[in-house]
């Protein structure tokens, strides 16, 4: 079997949910780590390399990393604005990209990663791993049989808390020029591509209202957003998210539909149809990843994409998500609803 050669670019928050499924496929040699941070680099190389006997080394420049290392996938566990300079760098350095979401800050830059995707002939995978949730498949099999028939409505909530300090001690969040927005980008991005790839992603305009009501002064961007989106089918999904919450409230998402109802909390859904049945589906308790730390909301479902990634990796084939279709359905969703609310106005397609 063929071992890809891999490689973490940044050792915060995130890169164990990377790493450690990384690690644990097969098909890879995780050789390396990189992170400005010295200290980070050294503290995810120790937990990345676990029980096995190869060290993983560590790196505080991503091109001499990849070039050292002779790399063939790197993952992007940077700040958003430069998700997209690292992964066109890495492209062209000949590697293959998963990078973490959001895929880029503008529609330029993600415009930039796919055109480099295709001169340089690698792929470019993007995490979107709330579509692997166990709630997320049992509604998308029910809409995709036809058991739901079509949906006439949709609306999702996203009510968490970011304390000032959460900004505050990052040099990038809550930036307009580095984290490309707030809650929208950050916190709600998850669930409102859910709601939209549940509907079709056949949007039709948007129309979205950006407000800061507790961050003043902490803040450049958004902490509570609302709007519409209208697709052409007709369907009107509506949405608020905000980060002003005492607590992570479990994520809201319902669909209703010619057969009946669709609703999710947090990973877990159940479909109620007209005629009486019911189907439900959760996270297997006796399937729990081990990223080594971080939030425990978080789940298996990073652990599922860059399975499913490598599998692909392995074949030949297509990420499972793509860069270009995460950037003409989730991205451009995305951007079209901060130049909706920023300027004030219906963002037709």
């Amino acid at each position: 079997m063929k071992k890809f050669r891999v490689g973490i670019i940044g050792c915060g928050r995130i890169s164990r949910f990377h790493g450690m499924p990384a690690a644990a496929q097969e098909c890879v040699d995780l050789r390396a780590v990189c992170d400005l941070v010295p200290e980070r680099a050294e503290a995810m190389a120790k937990l990345f390399r676990g029980d096995r006997k190869a060290a993983v080394k560590t790196y505080t420049d991503y091109v001499e990393m990849i070039k050292k290392e002779k790399l063939d996938i790197v993952h992007i566990c940077l700040p958003h604005y430069l998700h997209a300079p690292v992964a066109i760098a890495a492209m062209k350095l000949g590697c293959d990209v998963l990078t973490e979401k959001p895929m880029a800050i503008s529609m330029k830059q993600a415009e930039d990663m796919v055109k480099a995707s295709k001169k340089t002939g690698r792929k470019l995978g993007v995490i979107f791993q709330n579509r692997y949730n166990a709630g997320t498949q049992l509604i998308k099999q029910c809409l995709d049989s036809g058991r739901l028939g079509k949906i006439l409505a949709a609306k999702c909530n996203v009510t968490w808390f970011r304390p000032d300090s959460y900004y505050t001690e990052s040099d990038w969040k809550g930036t307009w020029d580095k984290e490309g927005g707030g809650s929208i980008i950050d916190q709600a991005i998850h669930t409102l591509d859910l709601m939209c790839w549940f509907c079709g992603y056949d949007i039709d305009s948007v129309d979205c209202t950006l407000a800061n009501r507790t961050h003043q002064g902490v803040i450049e961007v958004e902490d509570c957003a609302d709007g519409l989106i209208t697709f052409k089918s007709g369907i009107r999904a509506s949405f608020w998210c905000m980060n002003y919450y005492n607590h992570d409230a479990e994520v809201e998402l319902e669909l209703t539909c010619e057969n009946g109802k669709a609703m999710m909390k947090a990973e877990s859904a159940t479909i109620v149809l007209n005629d009486g049945r019911k189907f439900s589906a959760s996270p297997d308790p006796s399937f729990a990843f081990n990223y080594g730390g971080g939030p425990s909301y978080w789940g298996a479902s990073h652990y599922k994409e860059i399975s499913d990634f490598y599998a692909c990796m392995a074949e030949g084939k297509e990420p499972p998500i793509t860069g270009e279709e995460v950037l003409a359905t989730a991205h451009k969703m995305i951007m079209s609803l901060y130049d909706s609310g920023r300027n004030h106005k219906v963002v037709k397609y």
